[in-house]
């Protein structure tokens, strides 16, 4: 199975370069299964209905969402109704939609597409994510009930995010980190056959502070006084993530490389 995850998509900028490119590699890759993270892709914060639509139609087959996943207040609804779009399962007991689902791509392989939250530097406690992705992947077991599972682990610590894939190590497909918007170096196949990376980095304007644009952030770090809201950076974009082959009977991964397409950063793709 060919997978490509797509990191954070920020702002419209980073909404109009997945509507633009995302077609073409879908075809130009023989892609099976899209995941695109779309925690920041309605100004910066959240995900609204109208716009988790226009990642669908650019060709994401799941959406998944993060610590910024109500923001938005109408994802409230819209979770509940879309079953494609995925909130971290740690979020909140009470929250609505799912953490995990299970999808079928179009040959009717089975792919499991999990979340969670990180607990190191986070605003907030989340419930623990080992023991919430333990459960569900003892439920759906690679190479059995699922030939592909994916883990979008949405945290700040490069440790955190280690630890979880290599606790996934060999019972999923891909485990990649998102929340920082920096793509990292480290893409690799664990020991057991799960692919690995720690942040797919965003979809968005590099020429910034992490998507948005740099002066309300720099007047911050310089002055430690807030003057207007942040807004996210409109210039070129780069779609960043990683591509991921795997053997259908195994699940396992057996080829993994970064992308980059457009926009600043040095390009890369399979």
């Amino acid at each position: 199975m060919k997978l490509l995850f797509l990191g954070d998509v920020m702002g419209r900028g980073g909404r109009r370069a997945v509507g633009e490119m995302l077609p073409r590699l879908r075809r130009d890759w023989s892609l099976d299964f899209v995941v695109v993270n779309g925690e920041n892709a309605t100004g910066g914060m959240g995900l609204s209905g109208e716009h988790a639509k226009g990642l669908f139609e650019a060709g994401a087959d799941c959406v998944t969402l993060g610590d910024h996943a109500f923001d938005q207040k109408d994802m409230l609804r819209v979770i509940e109704d879309e079953p494609r779009v995925i909130r971290p399962i740690n979020f909140a007991k009470g929250a609505p939609g799912r953490g995990a689902r299970v999808f079928s791509d179009a040959r009717g392989r089975k792919v499991l597409v999990a979340q969670v939250l990180g607990q190191v530097f986070m605003k907030r406690a989340f419930d623990d994510p080992f023991s919430a992705l333990d459960a569900t992947l003892r439920q759906h077991v690679l190479g059995g009930a699922v030939q592909a599972a994916i883990v979008d682990i949405h945290c700040e610590a490069t440790s955190e995010k280690m630890g979880v894939g290599h606790f996934c190590d060999g019972r999923a497909s891909l485990v990649v980190g998102t929340h920082t918007h920096v793509p990292t170096a480290d893409a690799q196949i664990l020991p057991g056959g799960t692919a690995y990376l720690s942040d797919a980095g965003m979809c968005g304007d590099y020429n910034s502070v992490i998507g948005m644009e740099k002066d309300e952030p720099l007047r911050r770090f310089v002055t430690g006084m807030p003057k207007a809201r942040f807004q996210p950076a409109m210039d070129e974009v780069t779609l960043s993530g990683v591509y991921v082959e795997t053997d259908d009977r195994t699940g396992r991964a057996t080829r993994i490389e970064m992308v980059r397409q457009g926009g600043r950063l040095a390009q890369a793709g399979p």
